[in-house]
């Protein structure tokens, strides 16, 4: 009996099969050129606002805020890859109302050093300090942040690893980017980073 025809059409189906599942819809952003940008998306009368980064290397970051100035979502795209969002949705589509272009910068560790306080959802602070080269540093409060930092493309911006200790209902563990932005103030920059369920959002202000 000559098996062949019937193992080319069971691998045939499987293929078939793996097609289907890794056809799931993906997440696409309006494209904007290398800078940072104001922008705006949703409905036009009740905009979401937001900031979106672009790197000369495809790298993006679009952070949405809610009405507390909160992240809602973040979405992200590494040089050749497609874009990801958290909390994590297939099949977004991202239609931008408004961009206006910002001042932009390239930052390294040395340019944020120093002490800071963050505040927390439970409305407790967290102290923690950065150094020249980055390290996150956790201070004596209740809630431990830790952390690395590193250069990065994106303006505005330096790629985050976080950890997290006694800080709620944080991530242990969560990757991301501080971003500076003059209209933070009087908050120096904001820590974001993917949550299994929303965000993580923290604004740092000097100490």
């Amino acid at each position: 009996m000559n098996t062949l025809p019937a193992i080319a059409l069971a691998l045939l189906l499987a293929a078939c099969g793996s097609s289907d599942e890794t056809d799931a819809p993906a997440v696409q952003v309006t494209e904007l050129g290398t800078g940072v940008y104001a922008v705006a998306t949703g409905d036009a009368g009740n905009p979401v606002e937001g900031k979106y980064y672009a790197a000369a290397d495809g790298s993006r970051l679009l952070v949405l805020n809610d009405t507390d100035q909160q992240a809602s979502a973040i979405y992200r795209r590494a040089a050749g890859a497609g874009w990801q969002v958290s909390p994590a949705t297939a099949g977004t589509a991202v239609d931008l109302l408004a961009s206006n272009a910002v001042s932009s910068t390239v930052l390294d560790g040395a340019s944020i050093a120093g002490r800071y306080a963050v505040r927390l959802a439970t409305g407790a602070a967290a102290t923690l300090s950065i150094s020249a080269n980055g390290d996150i540093v956790p201070g004596d409060t209740a809630c431990k942040l830790s952390g690395k930092l590193a250069v990065t493309p994106l303006p505005n911006a330096l790629k985050l690893e976080l950890g997290t200790a006694g800080c709620g209902d944080l991530p242990a563990l969560a990757d991301g980017y501080l971003v500076v932005d003059r209209d933070y103030s009087p908050a120096v920059f904001r820590l974001v980073a993917t949550g299994a369920k929303a965000p993580v959002d923290l604004w740092a202000y000097a100490r």
